[in-house]
């Protein structure tokens, strides 16, 4: 760029600023970026700590940083690389994230009243800010998880997650349960549109889960419509032989279909086998309808059906 051009740009910025102030109009500050600060984040995705307040003073201290744990004071997740989130919205009301990596420089140009900490009311939970995304097309009524086989309740286990995060990668950790060792399980959640129609939602192992079509994902708060209690209640299910028994009242209660147990047992059912090369028997003890308890058992490669 020859010289003259650069003089002539100059006196083009300095003419239209002095344009707007005659027209009454204030040039544009150092301090007006194009999105306004809502929260930030600090972290991984598995460990993460809301460092808002600390941005804030920082900012008002710097337009620039470089980004360490000393600069937050915290080292939420040790010895794995940590990020910066940084939840905003722009001029036009549209929400993004910016994501700036241990050791990066942050420059806060970018950003409405970064100097002077101005910035939004609101504040985003979860390391996906999913209080803002939160207001979806069908509400929870409940969830499982396992295999057409095996599976098991996971509702309110998952209300506490989706009170964390946004976004969840669907693994046995997650819930705490393998429903079915050795084979891919599914996460299915029941849930109702606007219009009261039932749908279902399947997610295999792996997947991503999102929760922002989903009413009050966040809060928990999900519909008032509930799965009915079923009527037949497994107290307590053991499963081997003389000595040699395992508890697998858990597994049984999972087989559990509405009001019916009706499966063929197996060790692959339990995947556990108590006595290698002996034949096992699984005791089950049941009550139905409010009825007393009652127990009855089943040899191994026999079906047990109930009540």
């Amino acid at each position: 760029m020859s010289e003259m051009h650069i003089i002539r740009r100059r006196h083009w910025t300095l003419g239209a600023a002095a344009a707007l102030l005659a027209l009454g109009l204030p040039a544009r500050a150092e301090d007006e970026g194009d999105f306004v600060i809502l929260s930030a984040r600090y972290g991984t995705e598995q460990r993460n700590v809301d460092v808002t307040e600390r941005l804030r003073e920082l900012a008002r201290q710097d337009r620039r940083m470089r980004l360490s744990n000393e600069l937050f004071g915290v080292d939420p997740d040790p010895g794995r690389t940590k990020t910066l989130r940084i939840f905003a919205r722009d001029r036009q009301g549209q929400e993004r994230i910016f994501e700036f990596r241990e050791r990066d420089w942050i420059d806060g140009a970018q950003f409405m009243g970064w100097a002077g900490g101005r910035w939004g009311d609101r504040d985003a939970r979860g390391w996906r800010g999913a209080e803002r995304r939160d207001d979806g097309e069908y509400t929870i009524l409940g969830a499982t998880y396992g295999t057409a086989r095996r599976e098991v309740d996971v509702t309110a286990r998952l209300r506490e997650l989706a009170r964390g995060d946004l976004r969840l990668r669907l693994t046995n950790d997650l819930f705490g349960v393998d429903p079915d060792p050795g084979r891919t399980k599914t996460l299915r959640i029941l849930a109702r549109d606007r219009r009261g129609q039932e749908r279902r939602f399947d997610y295999p192992e792996y997947a991503w889960v999102d929760g922002a079509q989903f009413n009050g994902w966040s809060r928990g708060d999900w519909g008032p419509m509930r799965p009915a209690p079923s009527r037949l209640v497994i107290d307590s299910a053991s499963y081997g032989v003389d000595g040699r028994w395992a508890d697998v009242t858990a597994a049984v209660r999972a087989m559990v279909r509405g009001d019916r147990l009706d499966v063929e047992v197996r060790n692959e059912l339990f995947g556990i086998d108590p006595a290698p090369g002996r034949t096992k028997t699984l005791s089950v003890t049941y009550r139905f309808n409010g009825e007393p308890p009652n127990t009855v058992r089943a040899n191994e490669q026999r079906r047990i059906r109930l009540p």
